[in-house]
């Protein structure tokens, strides 16, 4: 079984050898354990992939952090890979309960995690620069007396939120990188020359969201732009919930069932889940 020792030291090479990786997001045990039987070398949470799962919307501040936290164990729990947080704004809008949810974090076994700029007030979605920062400084202090490594993602969510300002962004990560960031990432950029820009403008690992709709761009244009790190969200989670809706429309409104076809087989279900961690 692997250590969590282990599991940090492993996930710190990740950012640090050449070359990119991929990082999909399981939204519970199950699907943590099917990527993982595949091959894939760290895992993250996903927050909106939780939310779906509990019948909530995401980005409204209606997970708590208590929920977070445990999907995240159980995650943690289903995997020897290292596995990294969703922590969206850490729960709290002051510094000092940042700090608190990366300590909670490293409780729990994770080796990473995120915090984001989006406050979840649809009003005022972005925090303040100065307020934003003074977070992640924060959740870096929580970092450094942390006894293992523990890797510190920061994003600028300006893109997700109706604000497609590539400067403002830039300032965002770069001070963020400052404030003791060890992963910078800006969800929402679709095109290769904002990625390119984002990459050239800061000194830390970039992490990339890729799995939206009409955004056809392939892990080696990536890596050719320096990108380290390619995470999925929800985009796998929204995958297994559009098949459920399809199948679930074809016995409705069709009567027909050929939607099983494409189904998983339940043997090679059966022994995927039979298998240790």
């Amino acid at each position: 079984m692997t250590t969590l020792l282990e599991k940090a030291e492993s996930f710190q090479l990740l950012h640090q050898r050449s070359g990119c990786f991929v990082m999909p997001n399981p939204w519970d045990a199950g699907s943590a354990k099917l990527l993982t039987s595949l091959g894939f070398e760290a895992l993250a949470t996903t927050s909106a992939g939780l939310a779906f799962s509990l019948g909530k919307c995401d980005g409204k501040n209606l997970i708590s952090s208590e929920q977070a936290l445990l999907n995240a164990k159980e995650i943690v729990q289903a995997t020897d890979l290292p596995v990294s947080a969703d922590l969206e704004n850490g729960y709290h809008d002051d510094p000092d309960g940042v700090f608190q949810t990366i300590k909670d974090a490293e409780k729990i076994g994770l080796v990473g995690g995120s915090i984001e700029d989006a406050t979840g007030d649809g009003a005022n979605p972005i925090y303040n620069f100065d307020l934003a920062v003074e977070r992640i400084k924060a959740a870096a202090e929580a970092v450094k007396s942390m006894s293992l490594p523990f890797i510190l993602t920061a994003r600028s969510e300006n893109f997700l939120y109706g604000r497609p300002d590539l400067n403002d962004t830039i300032q965002r990560l770069q001070a963020f990188q400052d404030a003791g960031a060890d992963v910078l990432y800006a969800p929402g950029l679709n095109n290769l020359n904002d990625i390119a820009a984002i990459v050239s403008e800061v000194d830390k690992p970039v992490n990339v969201l890729m799995g939206s709709p009409g955004v056809s761009i392939s892990v080696q244009e990536l890596t050719d732009l320096g990108v380290k790190r390619i995470s999925l969200g929800s985009s796998f989670n929204r995958v297994a919930l559009g098949a459920l809706l399809n199948a679930a429309d074809e016995v409705l409104n069709k009567g027909s069932f050929t939607f099983a076809e494409d189904a998983a087989t339940y043997g090679n279900l059966n022994e995927r889940f039979s298998q240790d961690k």
